[in-house]
């Protein structure tokens, strides 16, 4: 086990990939008060930057925060050996796995996770130990307008409100939606009665719906037939299917050698 030292907080810098941009006052001067009486309890985790006597914080802002507020100069930390990279990873995933932190926040730590980092949603998802449609309903958040978001967390609406939201096709509708939950404090089974009077005259014909729903189907057999004629031919193929509301992805991987795999490719078909 690492040893625990400690270090002055003039030293130590938040991550940059640090989720959480908000920090609730009162929560903070309570946590502030707490380690004034009792100390930090749990240390932080951080690593050395680029050899020098500054400090990067994997996990522990918020107790580096409030220890400051404390007026305490130094504070317990462990010193973990890893790149630029995974102290981003590390970060994003502890920040992640808190249940105070708000969905949209949440929902942009997952997206950097895959954007910036490479991960699939099949890796973040275990990673996480949430189901791969979870993820999937938490990243379509991220399909509102950045001013919407900022509007529903003012508001206090809850994540029920913002996914009712998303069956709104412009922005104008969900701002006139918006206006209406915020005049009459719609809950969010009344939000969606409103957003289904809005969407009503918008609602494509069953028929046509259903002929690309089967068109769909086609090409999701075609996928399955090559992966079974692929594993009939002795490649150990290895696929992993994901099914949304708006979409079906494939992830297929063949071994390269005995020892290494390597993804062949993403399929996706929308659905809708």
């Amino acid at each position: 086990m690492n040893d625990i030292n400690y270090i002055k907080t003039e030293k130590l810098l938040p991550n940059p990939y640090q989720p959480r941009h908000k920090f609730d006052s009162d929560e903070m001067l309570a946590l502030a008060n707490s380690i004034k009486e009792n100390g930090v309890l749990q240390p932080l985790l951080i690593r050395r930057i680029n050899n020098s006597d500054y400090f990067e914080i994997i996990a522990g802002e918020r107790r580096l925060r409030a220890s400051i507020l404390s007026g305490i100069e130094k504070v317990p930390c462990i010193e973990v050996d890893c790149d630029h990279e995974q102290s981003a990873v590390y970060s994003i995933l502890e920040n992640i796995q808190r249940s105070d932190l708000s969905f949209f926040e949440e929902a942009a730590a997952i997206g950097q996770l895959m954007e910036h980092f490479g991960m699939t949603q099949t890796e973040v998802a275990k990673r996480l130990s949430k189901s791969q449609s979870a993820l999937s309903n938490k990243l379509r958040l991220l399909k509102l307008p950045v001013d919407v978001r900022y509007f529903i967390e003012k508001e206090g609406l809850t994540e029920r409100h913002a996914r009712a939201l998303l069956r709104l096709e412009s922005e104008k509708d969900i701002w006139a939606a918006l206006n209406i939950i915020k005049e009459k404090g719609l809950n969010v089974e009344k939000t969606e009665k409103l957003i289904d009077s809005l969407t009503d005259n918008k609602v494509k014909p069953r028929r046509s719906v259903v002929k690309v729903y089967r068109d769909v189907r086609i090409f999701v057999n075609t996928v399955n037939k090559a992966i079974e004629t692929m594993k009939a031919s002795g490649i150990d193929a290895i696929s992993d299917k994901t099914e949304t509301d708006d979409y079906i992805e494939f992830m297929v991987r063949i071994p390269k050698n005995k020892n290494t795999e390597t993804p062949l490719k993403v399929l996706s078909s929308n659905s809708a």
